[in-house]
């Protein structure tokens, strides 16, 4: 498998630059580690988001995920230390906002996992991020560039849904099939009352 590194627009990277000198974006609270830098700060790893529609839960579904935006991971030293989101709009894209948390290790590891598998497959795939907010989940996607769709494969991000494994690399296909399964709950005792606060 051959991983092609997508481009992003020149109107995503002038944002994410533009946010990084901006007092109001920095004072957002995914963005304290960008506040007090020692050295440059340094968007990488541009990944286009795509959002899959509502009650998607089919590779007909996974084809037709209109893109949202591009992330970028902000490096800081060689480390990365959070992620930024542009927006599409009229004039291009604009800057959404700056984040932190488990999901910026995770992707990075994804990536990591992502340029392994690269090497035993002769496929194309180019990687993207997949927002599943029906699921509370996201997962990089590996979308195969070659004529073959059945290609795809989704890795998800840790904290991964309840039955699903995080950084495993489930062809796209099984994966939202296990995510479209309707959830079972079986309440065995009466719940009791929670104090208000």
């Amino acid at each position: 498998m051959t991983l092609q590194t997508p481009q992003p627009p020149p109107s995503a990277l002038r944002a994410v630059l533009a946010a990084l000198t901006s007092d109001a974006a920095l004072r957002q609270s995914g963005a304290g580690p960008l506040r007090s830098p020692t050295g440059p700060l340094l968007p990488a790893h541009p990944l286009a988001v795509h959002q899959l529609p509502p009650g998607g839960g089919s590779t007909r579904a996974l084809a037709t995920a209109p893109r949202t935006g591009w992330r970028f991971l902000i490096k800081h030293g060689g480390e990365v230390v959070a992620a930024a989101e542009v927006v599409r709009a009229a004039e291009g894209h604009t800057f959404s906002h700056f984040a932190a948390g488990p999901y910026l290790d995770s992707t990075v590891q994804a990536l990591s996992q992502a340029w392994q598998l690269a090497h035993p497959l002769r496929s194309r795939h180019q990687p993207r991020l997949l927002s599943m907010p029906g699921h509370y989940a996201t997962a990089l996607w590996l979308h195969c560039t070659d004529t073959d769709a059945d290609g795809d494969l989704l890795i998800p991000l840790a904290p991964a849904p309840l039955g699903v494994t995080a950084h495993r690399a489930y062809p796209a296909a099984e994966l939202l099939g296990l995510l479209a399964r309707p959830t079972t709950t079986t309440v065995s005792a009466p719940l009791a009352a929670v104090p208000a606060f």
